[in-house]
């Protein structure tokens, strides 16, 4: 009787044990992922850097940013979640003004961003470096100015950057040839100057290659794959136009010339005629 009443005990504490257990399991597997304080930091001031006249991105508030995923759900207009973390954003045409923050780069589990066809002004953050997991970067058609940051190249898995349709200006970094997993790459129709790099423009091995269109539309950039530069020499026409002119001045000073032999050569003439008349006798 005593060993059944311990056998029943026993049981009873070995089942609670176990749901216990299984309870603290369960917890620790289904709890929702906790916010990122960087996240939070690098929504707060990209909100902040960037104008939003035409109200798109509503839901856009402080409460928002220091909760904005749960596991791979998104609270955010724009905003892509894995594991709790921002994986991507994608703002594209929604006439957003204003910058973009350097604080971007607390969003250090990004791996796409997309600020496409907007209005946003001023310089490219070379702090964008520390998004070491990025692999597609397009803010392309926007008004961004300054130079490309030579420190993109710390961005190991770019696949993409499309930089099309601005104005940014100075040279195209040498280093950004050194990103070996880059497949696509447009900065046409900017204000950038000087060679192509050839580690860009003349790719070799299995290395994807890039064509003109990649550059086209920088009046100062040049080199291959661009076509060569027009001389700044006369054109054919300008020579022509040139001997013409030539040839008419030249005309019109042989011309002159004659004119004035010949007054010349007459006053002589008329001068000896007059000599002759006085040395001759009256009859």
């Amino acid at each position: 009787m005593g060993a059944c009443a311990w056998s029943s005990t026993s049981s009873s504490m070995s089942f609670g044990a176990i749901l216990l257990f299984a309870t603290v399991l369960t917890g620790a597997v289904f709890r929702p992922a906790l916010s990122d304080p960087s996240d939070e930091a690098c929504l707060t001031h990209l909100s902040q850097s960037l104008q939003d006249p035409n109200r798109s991105l509503k839901n856009w508030t402080k409460s928002t940013f220091a909760n904005p995923c749960s596991g791979f759900t998104s609270y955010l207009q724009g905003a892509t979640c894995n594991n709790g973390r921002i994986y991507k954003l994608s703002l594209t045409s929604l006439s957003l003004r204003g910058s973009i923050s350097p604080f971007l780069a607390n969003c250090t589990n990004l791996q796409a961003l997309d600020l496409s066809s907007n209005f946003i002004t001023g310089p490219i953050p070379a702090e964008l470096q520390s998004l070491v997991n990025l692999a597609v970067l397009n803010l392309s058609s926007n008004r961004l100015q300054g130079p490309i940051p030579p420190q993109l190249t710390l961005c190991a898995y770019l696949n993409v950057i499309d930089l099309h349709q601005n104005l940014l200006t100075g040279t195209i970094p040498q280093q950004l040839g050194l990103l070996v997993r880059l497949s696509a790459f447009d900065v046409s129709n900017n204000k950038l100057s000087g060679p192509i790099p050839s580690s860009l423009g003349n790719r070799s091995g299995s290395l994807p290659r890039f064509n003109a269109s990649s550059f086209l539309g920088n009046k100062e950039l040049y080199g291959y794959p661009l076509p060569p530069l027009k001389t700044k020499g006369l054109s054919v026409l300008a020579i022509v136009g040139i001997g013409l002119g030539s040839g008419f001045a030249s005309l019109v000073l042989s011309f002159t010339g004659v004119c004035i032999w010949l007054k010349i050569t007459e006053r002589k003439m008329a001068l000896e005629e007059g000599k002759i008349t006085q040395l001759m006798p009256d009859y």
